[in-house]
């Protein structure tokens, strides 16, 4: 990294040096903070224990040259943040001024088949994560009052934060939004009691454990949506080639019959099912957007709290 101004004030201890890494990155994503935050503690606490001889302000000060100050990470950070979103994102579709032309053009969209799958794979990360909070949340309470139930809380809640990592990059991946890629920072050189007493007391761990219990509704609702919407629309395309064959009906509502009609209203009902899969792609995406907003909102700790 670039070498550290020699005006610059160190500081003296790694919290201190966090807290500045921090504030230097006010503004920036609460994700790349995260990263941030995990990656510099990561690489001073490991130079202090390669040198078990020297104090923290000594390290810190050895390693300015090589790892820089707060407010030159921070701007690495910002400037390989933005190499890393140019590089990922995928290609700009070209610009559609007519209403035809935003309506189809969804079809383009890579990050569209992204919220389609996710809400496809809603339903069974729902089902796993909202059974594993349950049966964790239920555990916790019981063996709580015993001495083997104290590890076993901190155990879960901090499975929590592991499926929360997973839960980002699956979101990041499939919905396109920054999500952390590094565990949340903890400040390790805190005594374990208080470190414990701060994951319970953190309100990121119980939007958390939110998040996971809203999971199952959410996926159930997406993935009955996209299927039934999917299964209506290629029902409606496919009605005239099932006409074709001989067939006396194509699709059973409420167990009625439903007929394709006269030849003449054959390509009505492609038409219809056209606009029907295409209007579902628009809706995955908008689902995928609004979740992904609330994946960031629940998951991810805000950058203005320590």
């Amino acid at each position: 990294m670039n070498a550290a101004h020699p005006d610059v004030q160190m500081p003296t201890t790694i919290p201190a040096y966090l807290d500045q890494l921090r504030e230097a990155l006010a503004g920036s994503d609460p994700a790349l903070v995260q990263d941030a935050l995990y990656d510099a503690e990561e690489y001073l606490r490991s130079e202090l224990a390669e040198n078990p001889g020297r104090s923290e302000a000594e390290v810190i000060a050895s390693v300015a040259g090589s790892y820089g100050n707060p407010a030159e990470v921070a701007e690495i950070y910002r400037d390989t943040e933005v190499r890393v979103q140019t590089a990922l994102r995928p290609p700009a579709a070209p610009p559609r001024r007519s209403a035809p032309g935003r309506f189809f053009g969804v079809i383009a969209e890579p990050r569209t088949y992204g919220a389609l799958f996710y809400m496809l794979l809603a339903l069974a990360t729902g089902v796993f994560y909202f059974t594993w909070v349950v049966t964790g949340l239920s555990l916790s309470a019981g063996l709580a009052v015993l001495i083997v139930g104290v590890p076993f809380v901190v155990l879960y809640f901090g499975s929590v934060r592991v499926l929360s990592l997973v839960e980002g990059r699956i979101v990041e991946v499939m919905l396109g939004e920054r999500m952390p890629r590094r565990p949340l920072y903890a400040a390790r050189g805190k005594p374990w009691l208080q470190r414990i007493g701060e994951m319970f007391t953190d309100p990121r761990t119980w939007s958390t454990q939110l998040y996971f219990l809203l999971m199952l509704p959410l996926g159930i609702t997406y993935f009955t949506l996209v299927v039934t919407l999917l299964a209506l629309s290629v029902g409606c395309i496919g009605a005239p080639i099932v006409a074709l064959v001989g067939d006396t009906g194509w699709m059973m509502v409420d167990g009625v019959v439903v007929d394709a009609g006269a030849p003449w209203t054959w390509p009505l009902w492609m038409a219809v099912g056209v606009l029907l899969l295409f209007a579902t792609l628009h809706v995955a995406r908008g689902i995928g957007h609004v979740h992904a907003q609330l994946a960031k909102h629940l998951l991810v700790k805000s950058a203005q709290y320590g």
